[in-house]
């Protein structure tokens, strides 16, 4: 078992807050994950005039994960794994992913991934029991 400093965790996701771009709806959003390859990523909200292409902070996350800062001998066949997750709003105060980011926390965590959420620290499939993953493409 991983030992999450959640502290620290939720001080990487207030420092990616601080890097929103959220002029229309003025709700800045940051996000941090503990990685299987002990990395620290990080994500914040990026919100568009057209609305639909708002990207929540967990899918800059995501990109994170793969994206720069990806270790150069990072390799495909054993990609990292998101293991505890930290979403705060303006203030630093915890936010639960909305339904469409625990998709995408599932595919890249799985259902033990921890999230740090209004009500504690629970398990993904807390939120998003029976969910839909590539097992059933």
């Amino acid at each position: 078992m991983v030992e999450i400093d959640w502290p620290a965790l939720r001080a990487a996701a207030r420092a990616a807050m601080s890097r929103s771009y959220s002029p229309y709806s003025g709700f800045p959003v940051g996000a941090a994950a503990l990685t299987s390859d002990g990395r620290i990523v990080t994500g914040s909200n990026v919100e568009n005039a057209s609305l639909g292409m708002t990207l929540c902070a967990e899918c800059s996350l995501v990109s994170a994960l793969y994206g720069a800062g990806a270790p150069s001998e990072l390799t495909f066949a054993e990609p990292p794994r998101l293991l505890a997750v930290s979403v705060v709003d303006r203030d630093g105060g915890p936010l639960t992913p909305c339904g469409r980011c625990r998709q995408l926390l599932h595919e890249h965590g799985g259902p033990a991934l921890q999230l740090e959420t209004t009500t504690g620290v629970r398990p993904l499939s807390d939120y998003l029991p029976d969910a839909f993953g590539p097992e059933y493409l």
